[in-house]
């Protein structure tokens, strides 16, 4: 039995709809997919665009652009936080990161 996943989409040129897809840390490419849009809100946000597709149908859709991998419902990442950083008034270094407080 098929079921339909919920998989998100970008608008990209003359308004044709892309599918998203994202890379594992060893650098291969993978298709996203999620079973609900409550799940796909979670990870990638509520105003992300999305299509309902069959399992085969969006694999057969991913083939093309060599994607063998499908991750479905995958987890959100944790958002990488930028260090404040201290302006120095010599103009050959660079910003010092402010040191975190211990507690």
């Amino acid at each position: 039995m098929n079921h339909t996943l919920y998989v998100p989409v970008r608008t990209g040129d003359a308004g044709v709809l892309t599918l998203r897809t994202a890379r594992l840390e060893s650098g291969e490419r993978t298709g996203l997919a999620f079973t609900s849009q409550d799940a796909l809100a979670r990870t990638l946000g509520p105003a992300q665009r999305w299509v309902n597709l069959a399992e085969p149908s969006l694999r057969d859709m991913l083939a093309p652009l060599g994607i063998r991998q499908l991750r479905v419902d995958p987890l959100p990442l944790p958002r990488q936080v930028k260090p404040k950083m201290i302006p120095n008034d010599l103009g050959f270094l660079p910003p010092v990161p402010v040191p975190l407080a211990a507690g």
